[in-house]
This record gives C-alpha cells, structure tokens and sequence, in this order.
C-alpha cells in the first residue's frame, strides 16, 4: 500500500473548519474571523462548522456530534482540506467513532493542525494511508512565514511528486502568546531568540533518511501500542526504509515526558526510526531532570541520531511536516534542513 497524497487544493477549493477538540470563546472570534479572511485571501472557500464552542467547557461539543462533523467533512467531495482553529485536550475520545474503513475506501482529503490534532492525524496517516499536514492551525495561519519555512497552505498546494526543502530561520519566539483578543489581526511573528538545532546524543553530522511520522508526545503517548498507532505495521507496508519520527512536548514536565517517551519506546512507537527530530518547548524542566536529559534517558539507547529544537512544536515559527512524506534531514555546523518528498 502507497501513501496516499490528497489532490493538490486550488482556488476556489474548500476549506472546512471544525474544532475535533476545543473550541473558540467569543472573546477570540475577531481572531477566527480574520484566520479565515487570510484563508480566503488566498482563493479558497471557507466552510465553518457547527462544532466551534468554545465557551462551554473544554470540547467544543459532544463527542458524537465532533465525529460526525469530522467524517462528514473528511467524505464530502466538494471539501479538499479540513483545518481546526487549533488543537485542546481530548480528541481521543473520537477515535472509536470515526469508520475507519469508509475512510480507508474515500478518496483522501488534507488534514492540517497539531497539538491534540496529533491524536486523530497520526492514527489517519496510520490506519488508511493518507498523508497529513503537522502544521501550524487555523488561528497562527495569519502569521507571515519566515523566509526558508513553508505555509501549510503552500504544502497542500502541491503536486505529488513534488519536493519541498525548509531551512529553519535559526531564531524562535520565547515571550509567549500574542493576545488576539485585543489584537486579533496580528501578523508579525517576535522572533527574539537566537537557537539553532543541535544535536543531542553526540557530536558529528547527520544525513538521515525514512517516513516522516509522529506528533504531540502528551497526546501520542495515549494511542501508542492501541490499534490506532501501530508504527510497526505503518513501517512494513509504507517504509522499508525506515521512518524519521518526530515528536514534542506542550507542556509537561520533564520527568512526565520522560516516562511517556520511555512507553512510547516499550510499544515500538521508535522500533524503525533512522533518527529522531524532537521540537522546541516551552515545556519545563523538572528539579532533577531537564527536558534534554528526558530525551535522552528514553531515547539514548536507540542509536540513531537525535536532533533537538526542530521547529515543529509549540514554539514558533512553525515548519510543517507531512505526516506520510519520504525525509531526508541533514545538520552540520554550517547547515540544517528538512526535504520532503510527496512520493
């Protein structure tokens, strides 16, 4: 079975917006509102849904009526990407009320975001084969790209086939969240912090290649070992050649991530990586443990090289990855970058 790449979106295309998790308070609607002006602005046609609430508790409504509007989007022609306005706490409950087989037998359609989304998005790569965008969500799109990053909007707008290569600006923001109920148009990324990659199991360069593969650590550690995060069998029928797998921490402490990271490799979720790409945090470390020596502690053991600082977390600027896509990493002193290949 081949990975299988959504038809490249055009203008005119359409966007559907629903929230699998949390939802948008009222307070931050100026700034949904203008997300999705940026979207449109582009060419595409936005379609908001139903299950937006963000005022009622921690999802944005029953976990019944989330699955439904999620299949709904996923299986509808006329709907070329599904995006939601960003991610929260407990998508996993829609895992078992998804029908994974009518997904498997549908034609595939884009699915952007991360955080909680790594809960559905990973077991979709997983499960049917298509190819997901790791990405920044709905609410951060208006921010303008720094230059050698990618928009998920330019990732789905490719051909299959086509190759994309990301050389991370070497600079991250560490001052926390823009307040987008006071400001909701902002666009201008804070970038104030000087912080390339690095290396993290030793010194020398590194040139690896495999599937790209993975997410949130607080959400994937939940689904790792179930059926909907058998990385084992995603390797034998998708990556012979082994997987790059890349993960990231919100905001648990050092010791939690430390235990999560140590099942997730008990369940085999590390068993085919040729290397591992682990995101900047802005997670804490713990007394005794910091989030580097987490990393390690679970990881050390694995023999393949360990990148950390990778621009795929909750640290912005945000470099998408396609859950799916052939990688080709390469981090020397002079050089970093990520290839990705919709092959």
């Amino acid at each position: 079975m081949t990975i299988r790449y959504p038809r490249p979106l055009r203008p005119g295309d359409r966007i559907g917006v629903t929230s699998p998790s949390s939802g948008v308070a009222e307070s931050l609607r100026g700034r949904l509102d203008f997300a999705v002006k940026t979207v449109e602005a582009r060419g595409y046609e936005v379609e908001i849904g139903r299950c937006m609430d963000g005022d009622a508790g921690h999802v944005s409504a029953s976990a019944a009526e989330r699955a439904d509007e999620l299949m709904r989007m996923l299986t509808d022609p006329s709907i070329r990407a599904v995006v939601p306005p960003w991610g929260g706490e407990t998508a996993i409950d829609l895992l078992p009320l998804l029908d994974w087989d009518r997904l498997r037998d549908a034609e595939p359609t884009w699915v952007v975001g991360y955080s909680d989304m790594s809960t559905l998005m990973t077991p979709l790569t997983l499960l049917t084969g298509w190819a997901t965008v790791h990405g920044n969500n709905l609410m951060d799109t208006p921010y303008r790209t720094p230059d050698g990053l990618a928009s998920w909007l330019d990732l789905v707008a490719l051909e299959p086939g086509s190759r994309v290569t990301q050389v991370p600006p070497g600079r991250h923001r560490s001052t926390g969240w823009d307040d987008w109920a006071a400001f909701p148009g902002i666009t201008d990324l804070s970038l104030d912090t000087a912080a390339p990659w690095r290396r993290l199991d030793t010194t020398g360069d590194v040139v690896a290649e495999g599937r790209l593969i993975g997410g949130c650590i607080e959400t994937l550690c939940n689904v790792t070992g179930s059926p909907y995060a058998d990385m084992t069998a995603f390797a034998r029928r998708h990556a012979p050649e082994g997987l790059i797998v890349y993960v990231e921490a919100c905001e648990d402490s050092a010791l939690r991530i430390c235990r999560d990271l140590h099942g997730m490799r008990l369940a085999g979720f590390f068993d085919t990586a040729n290397a591992v790409l682990v995101g900047r945090t802005p997670a804490p470390d713990s007394p005794s443990l910091t989030q580097d020596e987490a990393v390690m502690d679970a990881l050390g053991g694995l023999g393949v090289p360990i990148i950390a600082d990778v621009e795929c977390g909750h640290v912005a600027p945000y470099l998408p990855i396609v859950n799916g896509a052939l990688g080709r990493v390469v981090h020397t002193p002079e050089r970093s970058e990520l290839t990705q290949t919709l092959a």
